[in-house]
């Protein structure tokens, strides 16, 4: 049987729409499979971010069906490399979350060290390389040689104004990251402090997603900083909604984490202290030049670290890879 036609377009999960929608910076038509199982909406979610447009929606059956041979399939799981593992073509495995975390939020039966040795037996055994979106998360899963960090652009947000005396954090299924998150010590450093949550969090009355990625800057541009606290051993000290804050002009407060981008006193504010972070909320609140200053420092933060051109070139050197592993996968495969 002769080989399907290459169709030089990528094959994406949707599965996180913030991360995927940077791919519009590659230029480069993509098929995005919609539909998947376990996903709070059946297609894209609008409130996340709109269709990248280099992108066509595709359901899994259809591309199985049709069998073209892709760029690249990139990946966000096991599940959906399984899913397609009678494609032929190059596979990028993107790691979004630690190995510790999972363990920590879900439990499981099997140890650290046997998850690590299956996952990077069966990458090998299909060629796949995988790719991890910050050092933490890929040293959790033993798979650190790649690291690609998410991307910014100040550009894309609205002017910061701060007029609202509030905090904002963006968070989904808190219920579920309780421990990643740390949020007994989010409720205790904030408690009396205006905040506004917004995210998917069916169970907490009164939180919403926002409506699109429109009212999402619009909140950005308002709001006096933004929130994140993590656990620094189970989550990264910045999330997409943080870079994306500190890219509106917002600056940060947290508690301590060897991964923040924040730089204490310049673009935010970090404190293990419940009390002393509430004491830097409420100087905020108090002081919006002092706010705007700290935003200018976080924005320049993203615009050195976290820039799309930066995101462009890592993600386009792990599709080489990629492709390279793929290619030395497929003369063993054929030589067997």
């Amino acid at each position: 049987m002769p080989a399907p036609a290459k169709n030089h377009r990528l094959l994406v999960f949707d599965c996180h729409e913030a991360w995927v929608y940077q791919l519009r910076s590659l230029e480069q038509p993509m098929d995005v499979i919609i539909g998947l199982k376990g996903r709070a909406t059946a297609g894209w979610d609008e409130a996340m971010r709109p269709v990248p447009p280099n992108a066509r929606l595709v359901r899994l059956e259809e591309v199985l069906r049709a069998g073209e041979l892709y760029d690249c399939i990139i990946a966000h799981s096991l599940t959906d490399l399984l899913d397609v593992k009678t494609l032929l073509g190059p596979r990028l495995f993107v790691v979004h979350v630690t190995l510790d975390g999972i363990i920590r939020e879900q439990g499981t039966e099997a140890t650290p060290d046997e998850i690590r040795r299956t996952v990077a037996q069966y990458l090998r055994l299909i060629g796949a390389h995988a790719m991890a979106v910050s050092s933490l998360k890929g040293r959790s899963w033993g798979l650190d040689e790649d690291i690609v960090p998410f991307a910014a652009d100040p550009a894309d947000y609205l002017p910061y104004t701060g007029e609202l005396s509030s905090g904002l954090r963006i968070a989904n299924n808190i219920r579920n990251k309780w421990h990643t998150l740390l949020w007994d010590f989010h409720l205790k450093a904030f408690a009396g402090v205006p905040v506004t949550l917004a995210g998917r969090n069916d169970d907490m009355p009164g939180v919403e997603p926002t409506r699109d990625w429109t009212q999402l800057k619009e909140m950005l541009s308002r709001h006096r900083f933004f929130i994140h606290t993590a656990d620094p051993r189970l989550e990264d000290g910045y999330n997409m909604a943080t870079l994306e804050a500190m890219a509106a002009g917002l600056p940060v407060l947290g508690n301590r984490h060897p991964g923040s981008p924040v730089e204490h006193g310049v673009s935010g504010f970090l404190s293990d202290d419940a009390a002393e972070l509430r004491n830097f909320a409420l100087r905020l609140l108090e002081d919006r030049e002092l706010a705007v200053r700290m935003g200018r420092a976080a924005q320049a933060t993203i615009a050195k670290r976290f820039s799309p051109e930066k995101f462009r070139a890592g993600l386009m050197e792990s599709m080489r890879t990629a492709q390279l592993k793929w290619q030395r996968h497929a003369r063993a495969v054929g030589a067997s």
